[in-house]
């Protein structure tokens, strides 16, 4: 009985050391398999912009936007949209309306896990607009204190003006669903060009948000939703 049982524990051991090598191979290829990446287009929209134009009254606008993954973090990136933007003081309102385009690339920083690929993202981005601006109300100014404000209501369109900027652009991408993800993100602009009316200036541009007397530098932000097409993996 006790050589049985000898005989039993060296054929077991035998087995196991035969099979261990077809485990071991099953289990690289399935590793393998689970660490093969997506490459494809992601196509989506800026809710926060659909969010303004239904809750706040001198906003309408939209965005969509896309990114293709040309290698393992790195991504060709681009937005295409159009804003009507209202902008008020005491002495002027107006409304500034156009289409705008941003193009640039993306660096994905984070490590995923395997079988994930949430973004933590940083990319550069230049940016072009053409707009109008439309004056709706304005008042003339004046130092005589016996005469009443003088206010103005005649439209004034100021048609055929183009802007363009750089921006940085830092944020979070996470898939939420299978290919589909929810991502925030911040921007900080600088404005390279801009074509000016005679006599008054641009106090709001499609893509780049409001500007001001002694800077150049704008601020943005984005919450979007996309969805990755896939086209293949490795």
């Amino acid at each position: 009985m006790k050589h049985k049982h000898i005989l039993v524990y060296f054929i077991s051991l035998s087995f196991l050391f035969l099979a261990s090598p077809l485990f071991s191979q099953e289990t690289t290829v399935k590793d393998s398999l689970a660490k093969r990446e997506k490459f494809g287009l992601r196509v989506g929209t800026d809710l926060s912009k659909l969010a303004r134009t239904a809750f706040q009254e001198d906003y309408s606008g939209f965005e969509i936007l896309g990114d293709y993954r040309v290698y393992k973090n790195y991504y060709a990136a681009a937005e295409l949209g159009n804003e009507s933007i209202g902008y008020e003081e005491d002495n002027i309102r107006l409304t500034s309306r156009g289409s705008y385009i941003k193009l640039g690339a993306d660096y994905n920083a984070y490590e995923n896990w395997t079988g994930m690929q949430n973004l933590i993202f940083v990319g550069a981005r230049y940016g072009f607009a053409t707009f109008t601006q439309e004056v709706e109300e304005y008042q003339i100014y004046t130092t005589n204190p016996f005469f009443e404000p003088d206010i103005r209501t005649d439209n004034i369109e100021y048609s055929g003006l183009t802007a363009s900027w750089i921006e940085l652009i830092a944020g979070i991408k996470v898939e939420v669903l299978n290919n589909l993800y929810l991502s925030v993100n911040v921007q900080l602009k600088r404005r390279l060009f801009q074509s000016t009316p005679n006599n008054f200036d641009n106090l709001a541009i499609p893509g780049f948000n409001r500007t001001y007397d002694d800077s150049n530098i704008g601020v943005g932000y984005g919450y979007t939703i996309s969805y990755l097409i896939p086209f293949y993996k490795k």
